[in-house]
């Protein structure tokens, strides 16, 4: 009996997702739970896992197409026959392996270690062929345990972390940040059950001339700079091959900076204006008119980088949420020096009772869930033609990273202290950093905060996060003259800035949610007493 693979419940405000990319293959054997599919939304990538162990009998979806929830993703059939017959098949491949490198295992057992296993670059989907190498977490005799992350892959769909199939040493590391490499290709052998002090067991049990051998490439490695210098830089790009020829210049006297030392046009532009200023005995020449750049030379000085899906995903969306809704900004500014007063008297105590740094994000968020509370509205969502009034208060809090915005959600953030919010803010910021937000943290927000002013912004007009009615944007902290009880004086400034849907949440109302936050920050004693 076949089992559905279907595209599950990502969230209320998730209605669609892309298909990263497929873990398996038709006819591959698939545990329980076991991860099958990627799938991408605007907030998160999930991995779908295998709803019953079998045979995967069909794929109905292709890698990059957009599927909505609930939509039928693959079948899994029953995998006894095929289970089997795949233990059939991996017996001989292994046997098969086995007989191509016996006299190396034997060797490297008979020295008392372990066998040499590869890593290679694993297949990402139909549709890759290649990935670059990201970071590099370790190196060339480094001890490793399995599934313990040894370097990151990135494509133009997703990065994932290359785990160790074992637990050992690196013996070689083959491959260097930045690099291109074809799916299949090596990237590491690891000597299983070694430790780092032992011998490289390849050496070992090659014997001492070999063992000798492997010294002198080192030493001369190490002599030229450390980097084997096995391959010859590649030629020039076709347009700067061309322009080499016009201008009568050889290889030696352009400096190459594309990969592996390929001279490309600009270099060969650069070394035309350096020849000519390396010149001064000659005659001067009468001054030439300067003339603008050709376009294939602004060309030879562009970058082309492909959009993360990631980033396509989060470019809809926000322009989405523009054609949607009735979007407006409005502004007030608070004084800060009650809530930096607090802060300053209190910080040192807060932190060694409840183990976290008493931040402005606490203070923020408790001044709009007390806001929310007297408007709701700014806390509602349209559904259709109905407005659906959120009785609590999910506040999300925009988190940039490297590949991109994402959004965690503080659950129930009304009911909790301000201790509570800055640990729970903390948690969901270093998950975000290290890609290991789930999908419980980024669903269900009801309004959202952005600080722009980490960054250094003055002042902005945050983009509504849908389906969500308010969003509001913190700024720079900066002090400036103001007019304090008919003296002028120095104060802490902060300018705020409420984006809303103006379908659901009336100028009034906006305003007035503003006045209260402000009115909070300003006195923060409201917060104890409730007022």
């Amino acid at each position: 009996m076949a089992t559905e693979i279907r595209v599950p419940t990502l969230g209320e405000s998730v209605t669609e997702a892309t298909i990263g990319r497929w873990f398996k293959a038709v006819g591959d054997q698939i545990a329980a739970d076991e991860p099958i599919v990627e799938l991408e939304t605007d907030k998160v990538t999930v991995e779908v896992p295998a709803p019953a162990a079998g045979t995967l009998s069909e794929i109905t979806v292709k890698e990059g197409e957009t599927v909505e929830v609930g939509a039928l993703l693959g079948t899994i059939g029953e995998g006894g026959a095929a289970r089997e017959k795949a233990g059939s098949t991996a017996g001989k491949s292994a046997e098969g392996k086995a007989d191509m490198t016996s006299s190396k295992v034997d060797e490297t057992r008979a020295a008392g270690n372990g066998r040499l296993v590869e890593v290679t670059v694993p297949s990402a989907g139909e549709s890759v062929t290649e990935a670059q190498i990201g970071e590099i977490y370790k190196k060339a005799g480094d001890t490793v345990k399995a599934d313990e992350p040894i370097l990151e892959l990135e494509t133009d769909k997703a990065a994932q972390e290359i785990p160790s199939p074992v637990s050992g040493v690196i013996r070689e590391l083959l491959v260097k940040s930045g690099e291109e490499v074809k799916i299949g290709a090596l990237l590491a052998r690891i000597e299983e059950g070694a430790d780092a002090g032992k011998p490289d067991a390849a050496a070992q049990a090659a014997g001492p001339a070999s063992a000798s051998t492997v010294r002198e490439a080192e030493r001369k490695t190490a002599e030229i700079g450390g980097e084997p210098q096995i391959e010859e830089r590649r030629p020039p790009a076709p347009s700067a091959a061309k322009l080499m020829k016009e201008q009568d210049l050889k290889p030696s006297e352009v400096a190459g900076t594309g990969k592996d030392g390929q001279v490309l046009k600009g270099d060969v532009l650069a070394a035309i204006e350096g020849r000519g200023r390396a010149a001064p005995s000659e005659p001067a020449e009468a001054p030439k008119v300067s003339r603008a750049p050709s376009p294939a030379e602004d060309e030879a000085r562009e970058e082309r980088v492909k959009m993360t899906r990631l980033r396509q995903t989060i470019a809809r969306r926000l322009k989405d949420a523009q054609n949607t809704a009735a979007m407006l900004t409005t502004f007030n500014e608070v004084d800060m020096t009650a809530v930096m007063d607090l802060r300053k008297k209190y910080k040192d105590l807060f932190e060694k009772k409840h183990g976290v740094k008493l931040g402005f994000m606490g203070f923020f968020t408790k001044a709009v869930c007390h806001a929310l509370k007297e408007i709701p509205a700014v806390n509602a969502e349209i559904d259709g033609t109905d407005i659906i009034y959120k009785n609590y208060c999910h506040i999300g809090v925009a988190v940039g990273t490297d590949r991109g915005l994402v959004v965690p959600v503080v659950r129930d953030a009304d009911r909790m202290t301000i201790a509570e919010i800055e640990k729970e803010i903390g948690r969901l910021g270093a998950a975000a950093r290290e890609g290991k937000l789930s999908m419980a943290d980024m669903q269900g927000g009801t309004f959202t905060i952005s600080n722009g002013g980490v960054y250094g912004s003055l002042m902005s007009t945050p983009i509504l996060n849908a389906p969500q009615s308010g969003i509001l944007g913190m700024h720079k902290i900066q002090e400036r003259p103001m007019v304090v009880g008919g003296q002028i004086v120095i104060r802490p400034m902060m300018y705020l800035a409420l984006s809303y849907d103006h379908r659901i949440v009336d100028g009034k109302e906006a305003v007035t949610f503003l006045v209260r936050v402000k009115e909070v920050l300003e006195d923060p004693e409201r917060l104890v007493l409730d007022l």
